[in-house]
């Protein structure tokens, strides 16, 4: 059956990239094939550990869809005050979905027209492109519900360099801004090359990965 994880790249140290440097980051994921639109552009307070395609919104953009100017909850609820931190605890989330396309040319456009650096920046897609054989040979199989997001995050936040949410909490983390989270469920491993040769072309040569799987 195998478990879902969620691999994210960033940088060693945690920063928010420019505006136009974070648009040309997210189309040449497109334009090398690393990944299959509709894209989704979301904004607002966002977790960076939740869960991608699952119970964050995120995923609720990708899977439903909502109407362009829907606000979408976190769906996991408001933690107690003894809850442990994400991803082993609840993420709370609150964002608009601000626009959707097919065509990369729409995407800068309406990354111009959103709260950069004000708010929580998400752009999603629709799943990783499985017809570039560097995708295929990486992960095994086809499949859709393998989404990938780019974030830009208003503040830096806290991902585990090695977590399972079904087990106990803890262990090293690092501080990220800008990353790239793609999930999966078979591979070879974590970080897979081609994208991560994208990411280090406009996030810089020294990257730090990660993986949360549950």
């Amino acid at each position: 059956m195998g478990l879902w994880a969620d691999t994210f790249i960033a940088p060693l140290s945690p920063s928010l990239l420019a505006p136009e440097d974070f648009e040309r980051l997210v189309v040449d994921l497109g334009r090398e094939r690393l990944v299959r639109t509709p894209w989704m552009l979301l904004a607002g307070s966002l977790c960076v550990n939740a869960g991608l395609g699952w119970g964050g919104v995120v995923g609720r953009a990708r899977f439903e869809p909502p109407a362009i100017g829907t606000e979408l909850l976190s769906e996991d609820g408001v933690p107690g005050p003894d809850s442990e931190p994400p991803p082993w605890g609840v993420s709370v989330e609150r964002a608009v979905f601000l626009a959707r396309g097919e065509r990369l040319d729409d995407l800068a456009p309406a990354l111009r027209d959103a709260p950069y650096g004000q708010q929580d920046i998400a752009v999603a897609f629709h799943c990783l492109d499985f017809t570039n054989p560097a995708i295929l040979d990486h992960y095994w199989y086809e499949d859709e519900r393998t989404m990938l997001a780019c974030y830009a995050l208003a503040a830096p936040q806290n991902r585990p360099l090695e977590a399972d949410t079904r087990g106990r909490s803890g262990g090293p983390v690092h501080p990220v801004q800008t990353c790239v989270i793609n999930t999966w469920k078979h591979g070879d491993g974590p970080a897979c090359p081609a994208i991560k040769t994208v990411a280090a072309r406009h996030l810089g040569p020294a990257l730090v990965t990660g993986d949360t799987q549950g």
